[in-house]
């Protein structure tokens, strides 16, 4: 039987896997290379509108710190250009869009993604701890080309007076800048990629000629989402509208965001919709798969 070769019994060989591995890393390091520069130039590349919706004196000063550290990665948009172009466009509440009115909106302002902010300052009480002050910043990053939340983060501070907290604030706005590039890139990467949407019947207007002998799809037992601690905290009242697809079998294939609020609520509706066993779609008593859309109202009520 013949026994096996070691590598350095054969020095000719030896040079040769050697030379083939230092041209392997070599592409390695090329590719590498290429891949950093091309997301270096896909964030450079992108236009960036930056918006303080309510326009408040804290919103708008913060909203210029964060165009000032952004427009170092990205092509920030002028601001009162932006501004004007935003107010055009008629939306009942800008932290609360569907889809289709972020697509509008960010087309209007003629930017690729949009960053909402939303700051604030408040004194907090605890029974753990003395009073203390808080300064935040609220941020909606948002894709015009899919008119999806792409982002929300909020970043908080506390000190023990009001000038403190806001002054941490103010020293965050760089790596704030950072984090949304970084989720401009990310989400401008997974775009490119993403498949369209699966063609699926959607339910049809009732008393529609497609309506006759259906029975839309419909959940077995309801389960009510959370509403979340942060969202109760911040006295947030908003409205999440989802889509989700049903098989035949009553499964959920897929859910999609198209009304967005932040707070954690989007995150809440879909495990919600996904927990409950659905009765699949019903027409002339054959199942069929089926996009229904539903709707979660969120409000606020204080705890007795």
């Amino acid at each position: 039987m013949r026994s096996p070769v070691s590598i350095t019994d054969n020095p000719e060989k030896l040079v040769e896997q050697r030379e083939r591995i230092s041209r392997t890393r070599g592409r390695i390091v090329i590719a590498c290379v290429a891949f950093v520069f091309l997301l270096a130039i896909n964030i450079a590349a992108q236009r960036v509108a930056i918006v303080a919706p309510q326009k408040h004196a804290r919103d708008s000063e913060y909203a210029e710190l964060l165009t000032e550290r952004l427009s170092a990665s990205a092509k920030i948009l002028d601001s009162s250009q932006s501004d004007t172009a935003f107010r055009s466009v008629s939306i009942r509440d800008f932290f609360n869009m569907d889809r289709d009115e972020a697509k509008a909106t960010g087309t209007v302002m003629g930017c690729d993604y949009f960053v909402l902010v939303r700051t604030g300052a408040q004194r907090r009480s605890s029974f753990s701890r003395p009073d203390y002050y808080e300064a935040f910043a609220v941020h909606y990053v948002v894709s015009t080309r899919t008119g999806d939340l792409v982002s929300w983060f909020l970043k908080t501070f506390e000190a023990d007076g009001q000038v403190n907290a806001d002054r941490a604030l103010a020293d965050s706005v760089n790596d704030t800048a950072k984090e949304i590039a970084n989720k401009i890139r990310d989400a401008s990467l997974v775009e490119r990629r993403a498949p369209s949407d699966i063609k699926i019947e959607e339910v049809p207007v009732a008393d529609s000629p497609a309506a006759t002998n259906l029975k839309a799809p419909i959940p077995y037992r309801r389960i009510k989402p959370d509403y979340t601690s942060i969202a109760f905290l911040y006295d947030v009242r908003a409205t999440i509208d989802i889509e989700a697809d049903v098989d035949l079998d009553g499964r959920i294939l897929a859910t999609r965001i198209v009304r967005w609020a932040g707070y954690g609520l989007e995150e809440s509706v879909e495990k919600a919709v996904r927990s409950m066993n659905w009765r699949p779609a019903m027409r002339d008593g054959k199942p069929l798969p089926m996009r229904v859309l539903l709707r979660y109202n969120f409000t606020k009520v204080d705890k007795e």
